[in-house]
């Protein structure tokens, strides 16, 4: 079922490593009326996570039932089995605070919500496979087998940029920011006079 939000929607994507986050974060504090929409996932609830700002948490029944009912505009699954994705209602939750809507996404959700969502805008954020092998090891979170994995992967996955609209090389934190806030901006303003 296509959605057409009434707003445009970012869709920010790119390897494991590459910063999405960071970039993420540095835009909406330099762009006003953005909102990041919240992921959905099975995993329990940590100590000092709140429903509805960090995930919406819900059971595996629940996110079950969501998935049979479309609820979802994209999801996965993890070998750990648990899941994540994002809920349909989150463009709508987002333009009811009159924001603009951005998804933080792995590549396949994002070309999932690139198909199904109707003028989203896509931007791939690439980096050196050096740098995010650096930047993977200085996160500490995975074993070295894990990041060998994560490295072959974004190596396929930056084969895979052309697909997307625009992508944003982050090799210099500040000018990787300021390309993203441009290019966003440069949307909002077009979309503006459309």
């Amino acid at each position: 079922m296509p959605v057409s939000p009434p707003r445009p929607v970012f869709v920010v994507t790119g390897p494991s490593g590459a910063g999405k986050g960071t970039l993420i974060k540095g835009l909406v504090e330099r762009v006003s009326g953005l909102e990041v929409a919240v992921s959905a996932t099975t995993r329990p609830q940590r100590p000092g996570e709140v429903d509805g700002r960090d995930y919406w948490f819900l059971s595996d029944e629940e996110f079950t039932r969501r998935v049979g009912a479309d609820g979802f505009l994209e999801w996965v699954s993890y070998v750990s089995g648990r899941r994540y994705g994002t809920l349909r209602s989150e463009i709508d939750r987002i333009a009811e605070h009159m924001s603009v809507c951005v998804l933080e996404l792995e590549l396949e959700g994002a070309l999932a919500v690139q198909d199904e969502v109707a003028g989203s805008i896509t931007i791939f954020i690439a980096a050196d496979v050096d740098e995010l092998e650096r930047r993977l090891r200085e996160r500490a979170t995975e074993s070295t087998g894990e990041i060998g994995e994560r490295i072959a992967l974004a190596r396929t996955q930056l084969e895979q940029a052309h697909r997307f609209r625009y992508m944003v090389r982050n090799d210099d934190l500040e000018r990787a920011t300021a390309a993203l806030v441009s290019l966003v901006e440069c949307e909002l303003s077009f979309g503006a006079r459309s």
